[in-house]
């Protein structure tokens, strides 16, 4: 394993990222912010207690499943397209680098920065409404493999995408709804019993609920069917990426 152009890949990411503060870090954190005065303020008082726990204290993991899908995917994508784009991607291919070490490099890099917002919208929160984390272990758990897995989805995204628009289309047309949708910000037993069922079929709600529960054992779903949907989708994606890179598809322009 190469070990040090691993390293190389990494740094040059994460050095993107304070290249980039504003859109990195504030953009979500302020975005977090205006939703936990929003929601957890003026619509949340209005809003019962839900099980012990206020409204506002309910939509926190919500709201860092949010961030942690929207950046993760963000991050992988673009750290990848970019060289594409550029044509700098020969060099790292040039360079005595196997495709796990590619990988490695670029999505370790984003699932970093992903767990980093993800951490800077929980101490976010702290300021507007009271958090509980009942479950430490599994909500790093879960944060963790989150990020990683959403960031080997972004590194997919990143390596099939011919244009800028391929590239915007997964997380503006089809993510974005799946995380709203996916009780982000309510939970489904709010909903009539058929959109229940319909939210079922939404892969994001399973993610949702064991992070919520690792916070206030509140969640619409088993943890244990949360943490195995979890798993399938990490290796999905490791599947995938085994596959295209195997068969060279669109690596490069």
């Amino acid at each position: 394993m190469n070990w040090i152009g691993v390293k190389a890949i990494y740094l040059h990411e994460m050095d993107r990222m304070k290249r980039t503060t504003v859109q990195s870090i504030f953009s979500p954190v302020i975005s977090a912010a205006l939703y936990f005065v929003v929601f957890g303020a003026a619509i949340g008082s209005r809003i019962p207690v839900i099980e012990d726990v206020s409204y506002g204290s309910f939509i926190v993991p919500g709201m860092m499943m949010l961030a942690l899908l929207t950046q993760s995917v963000s991050n992988a994508s673009s750290g990848i397209f970019f060289p594409k784009f550029l044509g700098t991607i020969n060099e790292i291919y040039a360079a005595p680098l196997s495709t796990t070490e590619i990988i490695i490099g670029f999505v370790g890099a984003a699932t970093t920065k992903s767990i980093i917002i993800g951490g800077l919208i929980l101490a976010t929160g702290l300021f507007f409404v009271e958090i509980k984390i009942m479950h430490p272990f599994v909500m790093i758990l879960m944060l963790v493999l989150t990020s990683l897995t959403f960031s080997l989805l972004g590194f997919l995204i990143g390596v099939l995408s011919k244009n800028w628009e391929e590239l915007s289309l997964f997380p503006t047309i089809i993510l974005a709804p799946m995380v709203f949708l996916g009780g982000s910000l309510y939970s489904i037993k709010w909903l009539p019993e058929f959109w229940q069922a319909v939210s079922l079929a939404n892969p994001v709600l399973y993610l949702v609920s064991g992070f919520r529960w690792s916070f206030y054992e509140l969640a619409d779903v088993s943890i244990t069917i949360s943490l195995i949907m979890i798993f399938v989708f990490l290796f999905l994606n490791i599947i995938a990426l085994a596959y295209i890179f195997k068969k060279g598809y669109r690596i490069k322009f």
